[in-house]
């Protein structure tokens, strides 16, 4: 009797720590700053991501699941202070409504673990498409063309 008191009461923790492996192992290499904006949504400080100024060629993924986002050929100079790009790879990234801080926004996500990017804004007229994609330099990695191959 006593053992199956133990298992019934033992169950509930057992199977929430299976279902949090299950929904979190790709966040769960990431440093205490990355989790910040990639799982709690946060944003780093303009003008300090490694990417603002890199225009090599290559593919943008997913710090967090390695998932490629963007192309470099989609990457533009905005001088907003995080990195910019007009088009995603298609299918790589889902918009959320985002009404935080008494704002209206669009947040982007990467469509395969969910993990923060960014925002998008639309009507500033940076490139022909007219649609910015501003994303923390701290939410992706990047392979250059060499690498793909």
């Amino acid at each position: 009797m006593y053992r199956i008191f133990i298992i019934i009461l033992l169950t509930p923790f057992l199977s929430y720590s299976q279902n949090k492996v299950k929904t979190s192992n790709y966040f769960d290499d990431l440093t205490y700053k990355e989790k910040r904006v990639i799982v709690y949504k946060g944003t780093e400080r303009a003008g300090t991501g490694s990417y603002i100024n890199h225009f090599e060629k290559g593919v943008y993924i997913c710090k967090a699941c390695n998932n490629p986002l963007y192309n470099s050929s989609s990457k533009f100079k905005s001088n907003c202070g995080w990195p910019s790009f007009d088009d995603e790879i298609k299918g790589s990234i889902i918009r959320k409504k985002d009404s935080s801080f008494g704002m209206q926004r669009i947040e982007i996500c990467c469509a395969n673990c969910n993990g923060h990017l960014g925002h998008v804004f639309e009507g500033e007229n940076f490139t022909k498409k007219n649609v910015r994609h501003c994303v923390n330099s701290i939410s992706i990695s990047f392979i250059k063309n060499e690498e793909l191959k």
